[in-house]
């Protein structure tokens, strides 16, 4: 029998998982970053999310965990690039302004007294005041700005199911890194609490927009034409949430 020399065997390809949450450094910032699986997908994509707080990667199904290493490799220019342009997370604390329905309000801190935020009206401008410990102060704030997105959106979603003759099983509010709403197939509504910072009729645009996927659980035609029927304003809003929503999340309440 002549002898042979074996071939060796190929070393199998380890696929990806459906969904995978690692750390990425770039630009001197440790980023999440978020790999999801996605089978419409032809080809690798990567997005910064809003504010700069993370990365996400969709990948065609069965891919290669090493052609994810060489698409970021091929990337981390312009993944510097774009995060060069994102400002540092500030801070909520005492002598900064956020806005309030689009509005700057100036934070001030009034230690002494107790209770927790309101809003006064001053020769120069709107103040919101935070009563009690300096180290409750952030989370006070965001508080303020949950319950304030509660009465205000329930209503609007009130306003807009009413018109499309659908009902939403149930209205939450949450703190999303790359969305500000969604609405799954069961009728449940999704929404930033940040989005009270924005003017009212962007508030507006968000929620006629998720109600509007109550009847069109999707973006085309019938769905954009629903969306302008609820906000008139759609095009404008839209646009101004895609220019400005990055700065909005970027605000930090730790």
């Amino acid at each position: 029998m002549p002898f042979g020399f074996l071939k060796p065997k190929p070393k199998p390809v380890r696929p990806l998982a459906p969904t995978q949450e690692r750390v990425h450094d770039v630009a001197g910032r440790r980023l999440p970053l978020r790999i999801v699986e996605n089978d419409r997908a032809r080809r690798l994509t990567l997005r910064i999310d809003a504010g700069g707080q993370g990365l996400r990667i969709t990948v065609p199904p069965g891919l290669a965990r090493g052609e994810v290493e060489r698409f970021l490799t091929q990337h981390q220019g312009w993944l510097e690039q774009k995060l060069a342009k994102v400002p540092e997370k500030p801070q909520v604390r005492p002598g900064i302004k956020i806005p309030l329905r689009g509005v700057p309000h100036l934070i001030v801190h009034e230690p002494s007294t107790r209770g927790t935020v309101e809003v006064r009206q001053t020769e120069d401008g709107p103040e919101l005041v935070v009563f009690g410990d300096r180290r409750h102060l952030p989370r006070r704030v965001a508080d303020f700005l949950k319950r304030e997105a509660r009465a205000e959106i329930e209503a609007l979603v009130a306003k807009h199911t009413a018109s499309v003759g659908r009902k939403a099983k149930a209205i939450r509010f949450k703190d999303t890194a790359s969305r500000w709403g969604s609405c799954t197939s069961d009728g449940n509504l999704s929404f930033s609490w940040r989005i009270m910072m924005a003017p009212r009729p962007v508030i507006n645009y968000l929620v006629a927009h998720e109600v509007a996927h109550l009847k069109e659980m999707n973006h085309g035609p019938k769905f954009w034409k629903l969306c302008e029927e609820l906000c008139p304003d759609t095009e404008r809003c839209k646009a101004w949430l895609k220019k400005n929503g990055g700065a909005l999340q970027a605000i930090g309440f730790e």
